[in-house]
């Protein structure tokens, strides 16, 4: 009822929907009259079914009740002749002496005649001995081996079950000799189910014949032994009838058993030498299994004429042979000594073997169990996992020897390579392009795309790591020298070096260079290199992959420029920037020192960095002095006096940078630094302008440099000589009164 209600007041949240009622009400009147219509043919249908089952019971007790009444027949009318014969009793007695004495003479003339028979026996096998190829006497020997079976089996049941047992040693030593004939011709026998393939191959069908009507022969005695004994076993009370119908064998003699070991044998055999084989080339795996299949189409078109049918011989075979496919292969995955080569040859095997198996008439769900267990995922997972394995290993052995090469530089040798532009590059980056391409390689011998995908999946993931090591290395030896920590300051041309050549290393990664040079760079090679082996879908993702790795290694070459130029602040100017703003300030032309000695250091590494790089290595510099000669009115004694002229010492600085910038061969960078450089301007007017106007020029510089900052207005404001605390409280209202856009980052952003 609470769901009823619930849907409901779903139909009918709003006045209008009142409407919907006639509709609804139709709608659910024909969805109820559909239900009703299917219960009512269910449970006719269900009535049918159980008017059916009732009458089939009551037929059955009839016929149960018919059977009853025939058997208290027939046992009435044996009771009746037994009693209208009037000496039936010595009759059954006459008659058994009879038939004691008939036996008796049998086995009299069976064993005086045994040793004879023996020896013809022998003369047959020794003449199947000279021709194995024909056995003309296999029929002959097996009747009469049989039949010798057959008297030793009798007479030993019957002296077990006379009182006197004394005389069963001697019969036992009587019929040693039988022993040794009947295991000469079971050895003719499994040597025959061991070649019986060879047999219909060779057209020896005769042979083939006579050794299914033994088999034959021997099954369906096998069968009737058993069932004589199920049955003694069943109803002991009724053993003494069944003695007088049990001549023949007594024990089964399990000759078809003996057939499909030797089936197995000879299967076993061939995967040995298979073994063999495909440890030696495990590439070869179709033609070393080529014997497989070629048995199982002989059995289908040669044996399975010339065998009873019933037999299902070619399920016989190929169950045994698919156990064996499926132990051989088994055994060599859990081999820890199994190479990828192998696994790589297992994995595409199933696929193959099913689709041959099909062919022969085999159904897939009948060859039980799966031939490797299903583990192709497993194994796929384990192969893409080892070439992991092998590529973490060889990128760790190459950052150990980066490292090496990182702390033992020096300025007489600081461990690195030129390329042919003449650019500074660490020497390793070239081992890893050849790693990573040969990784791909062994990939793709597997022949599925899943494999390559993970084994890409991981590249993408260990080059992003490389990328965080480096920086994490460089950064960390960078700030001991910012610290003052370092341990030799001779090392640090040698870190600048190497920041110019990691820089380097990043852009020939992604620069495929002008179509005339055909220079293709590391990332589009590698796509080249990996994309017929995937999938059109995994694609996709790879090339949002490849422009993360794209923009990671632009990012980071950037960052390496940064982080030169930070150390030049620190180390080279370091002594000077805390002057600005000073009374020292005045006295000295810091802003030419400062242009000059990155001069120099842009002539020293014009060169050797990347050409695409010193256009940003300028600009990083001409942003980073921005940012630093702005912030300096933070400095221990930074003060603005009106008295000073410190207008013209601000335009002096601009103008010295300035000067520098328009020397620039690169017009549209000279033009970019100088637009950023206009933040000069509003910054003046903080200085300059009267108090009243304060919150004005503020509002205007925060209106063009949306995330400026109110801490460094504030302490623009303190560096003022007329600075008073309402001026600070003006603007901290106008800044809460405008309404500012946000827009990209600006150079204020990174003024705190």
């Amino acid at each position: 009822m609470d769901s009823a209600a619930s849907k409901l007041n779903e139909l009918l949240r709003h006045p209008e929907d009142l409407d919907k009622i006639i509709s609804l009400k139709q709608e659910f009147t024909r969805k109820k009259a559909a239900v009703d219509s299917q219960l009512r043919s269910g449970l006719r249908e269900q009535l049918e079914t159980t008017q059916n089952g009732m009458t089939g019971l009551t037929d059955s007790h009839k016929v149960v009740q018919l059977i009853k009444e025939e058997m208290a027949k027939i046992d009435r009318l044996c009771s009746e002749s037994q009693n209208m014969i009037r000496d039936l009793n010595t009759i059954n007695l006459v008659s058994q002496a009879h038939r004691n004495f008939g036996a008796v003479e049998k086995m009299r003339k069976n064993l005086e005649s045994f040793n004879e028979r023996l020896i013809a026996i022998e003369q047959m096998l020794l003449e199947n001995d000279d021709d194995m190829d024909n056995m003309p006497n296999l029929l002959p020997v097996h009747y009469e081996l049989t039949q010798l079976r057959n008297i030793r089996d009798d007479a030993l049941e019957q002296i077990q079950r006379a009182e006197d047992t004394s005389l069963q040693s001697t019969l036992e030593d009587y019929f040693e000799r039988l022993d040794g004939i009947i295991a000469t011709f079971d050895k003719h026998i499994d040597l025959l189910s061991f070649n019986l393939i060879n047999l219909v191959v060779n057209d020896n069908n005769g042979l083939v014949v006579r050794f299914a009507v033994v088999i034959d022969t021997e099954f369906k005695s096998d069968q009737r032994v058993s069932a004589v004994q199920e049955a003694l076993r069943d109803y002991k009370d009724m053993a003494t009838r069944f003695q007088g119908i049990t001549d023949g064998a007594k024990k089964t003699r399990g000759y078809m058993e003996r057939f499909q070991s030797g089936i197995k044998a000879n299967a076993a055999e061939q995967f040995e030498q298979a073994r063999e084989a495909f440890l030696a080339d495990p590439t070869t795996l179709d033609k070393i299994m080529k014997w497989y299949f070629n048995d199982l189409n002989a059995v289908k078109v040669g044996m399975v004429p010339l065998v009873p049918k019933k037999w299902k011989v070619m399920q016989i075979y190929g169950n045994a042979y698919h156990q064996l496919m499926h132990d051989f292969l088994i055994a060599i995955i859990n081999d820890p000594d199994t190479s990828s080569a192998m696994t790589l040859e297992i994995v595409g095997w199933p696929e193959k073997y099913y689709k041959r198996m099909t062919r022969l008439g085999f159904a897939v769900d009948d060859l039980q169990p799966h031939v490797i267990d299903n583990r192709e995922q497993e194994m796929v997972r384990d192969f893409r996992q080892l070439i992991i394995k092998f590529l973490d290993e060889w990128m760790d052995r190459i950052f150990a020897q980066d490292t090496k090469d990182f702390t033992t530089r020096s300025a007489e040798n600081p461990n690195l390579d030129t390329d042919e532009f003449g650019y500074f590059r660490t020497r390793n980056q070239v081992d890893v392009r050849r790693m990573l391409r040969e990784q791909v390689d062994v990939a793709a011998n597997s022949q599925r795309a899943d494999v390559v995908e993970g084994v890409v999946d991981a590249m993408f993931q260990r080059l992003r790591s490389r990328t965080q090591a480096w920086q994490k290395m460089l950064d960390d030896e960078a700030r001991s020298f910012e610290s003052g920590t370092a341990a030799e300051l001779d090392t640090l041309q040698p870190l600048q070096d190497w920041l110019v050549a990691t820089a380097n290393d990043q852009i020939a990664s992604i620069d495929d260079g002008d179509e005339e040079d055909g220079r293709i760079a590391y990332l589009s090679d590698f796509r080249i290199k990996f994309e017929p082996l995937v999938s059109q879908q995994y694609l996709e993702r790879a090339e949002a992959e490849l422009d993360s790795l794209r923009d990671g290694y632009v990012d980071f070459s950037t960052w390496c420029m940064t982080r030169f130029v930070t150390l030049i602040f620190t180390i080279d100017f370091g002594s000077v920037m805390p002057d600005f703003f000073t009374s020292k300030w005045y006295q000295a032309n810091t802003m030419k020192q400062m242009v000059v000695t990155f001069e120099e250091y842009l002539g020293d590494y014009r060169a050797v960095l990347h050409h695409s790089l010193v256009d940003i290595f300028i600009e990083i510099f001409a942003d980073e002095l921005l940012v630093r000669y702005l912030g300096a009115v933070r400095n221990r004694g930074a003060k603005f006096r009106k008295t000073e002229p410190f207008q013209d010492k601000i335009f002096a600085d601009v103008s010295t940078a300035f000067e520098y910038f328009s020397s620039l061969p690169n017009a549209d960078v000279a033009t970019s630094i100088k637009q950023t450089w206009r933040v000069m301007e509003p910054f003046l007017q903080l200085l300059t302008v009267d108090k009243d106007a304060i919150a004005d020029a503020f509002e205007h510089f925060k209106m063009a440099y949306w995330d400026l900052q109110i801490s460094w207005v504030e302490a623009v404001l303190r560096s003022r000589d007329d600075f008073e605390r309402a001026m600070l409280n003006s603007v901290k209202a106008r800044a809460a009164q405008i309404d500012v856009v946000r827009g990209p980052e600006t150079i204020m952003g990174r003024i705190k």
